[in-house]
């Protein structure tokens, strides 16, 4: 009777153990489902390429549901973070290069980055793997050579790494202005780290790899009365793109498409070449403002100015 309940019991655990499984798989799949976006690419991929180096952030504006409720939650277009460790040929850590030409068969010239993604876990992938996306670059201000290092060998440690599924609905949960559950209630972000956590999300990772050397994201900044200031740094678990964007100490580098000898030497095009809908957006090079350009209302909560000088009082 007992190991017949045993096995009764164990057969009940699996099909659980499964179910979960399953669920957790089709969740993924439901969230990674990637939407075309309308819009060029505001980046030079080629440039970009060129410019980065160990250490740098890459933002992405991306293109799956979960982006879309993860931008609509921070208010920002940035929802996912990668973090460039560089080109192999160019790593000087013996270990860091072995590491990533395990995990890396291509060209050892080509610019890589670590990052976490759902459904992979944290990964090693080439930058060219984002040609066609909205990207932004953001560099640590003033990071040393040997502290980028060690943020690199950090990330490349962790390459393997489960994504946190769990993590993302509870940051959310806490950036939501409102919600039926307490935020702290049973929540993955302000529990003490065992020291053996076996899963992450692309910010946190970053942050993480980034308080190896101390260096600050967006820290709290407190002036006490007596003119000495205290820094406080922030739960990694609570990072989000959007703070390498918002940070001080991140300068944001862009690589415009335009840059073709300067402003003054593009060739703008007439609007008439756009499809309807595009014509309402963008203008003839000619095109001057005009007031019947804004809408009555406006006008008349705005009218324009009188020239005339005012009469003394």
């Amino acid at each position: 009777m007992g190991r017949q309940f045993g096995f009764r019991y164990t057969t009940l655990r699996n099909c659980e153990m499964d179910g979960m499984i399953w669920l957790r798989a089709s969740i993924t799949r439901f969230l990674n489902v990637e939407f075309d976006r309308p819009g060029q690419p505001t980046s030079d991929l080629e440039r970009l390429q060129r410019t980065v180096r160990p250490g740098d952030v890459i933002l992405l504006e991306g293109r799956s549901r979960v982006s879309d409720v993860i931008r609509w939650v921070t208010q920002s277009p940035w929802t996912h973070a990668a973090l460039v460790v560089g080109r192999i040929s160019e790593v000087k850590v013996p270990a860091i290069k072995a590491m990533l030409r395990q995990h890396y068969p291509g060209s050892e010239h080509e610019p890589l980055l670590v990052e976490s993604y759902l459904g992979l876990g944290t990964i090693l992938r080439p930058l060219s793997h984002y040609e066609g996306c909205h990207l932004r670059l953001a560099r640590p201000n003033g990071l040393k050579p040997a502290d980028a290092d060690r943020v690199v060998a950090y990330a490349v440690s962790q390459i393997g790494v489960a994504y946190d599924v769990r993590q993302i609905f509870d940051l959310l949960r806490f950036l939501f202005p409102w919600f039926i559950v307490p935020k702290r209630w049973r929540s993955s972000l302000f529990a003490r780290r065992s020291g053996n956590d076996t899963k992450t999300v692309c910010s946190t990772m970053i942050a993480e790899a980034f308080g190896q050397v101390q260096f600050p994201i967006l820290p709290l900044v407190v002036r006490k009365e007596d003119g000495s200031t205290r820094y406080y740094r922030k739960n990694p678990k609570l990072c989000t793109p959007r703070d390498f964007d918002y940070s001080p100490y991140f300068d944001i580098l862009k690589h415009p498409r335009l840059d073709q000898g300067g402003y003054d030497a593009i060739a703008w095009h007439r609007m008439s070449e756009l499809d309807p809908q595009q014509q309402g957006i963008y203008v003839d090079l000619e095109y001057k403002p005009s007031i019947l350009d804004l809408p009555q209302d406006d006008i008349a909560q705005n009218p324009t100015p009188s020239m005339e000088p005012k009469p003394k009082a």
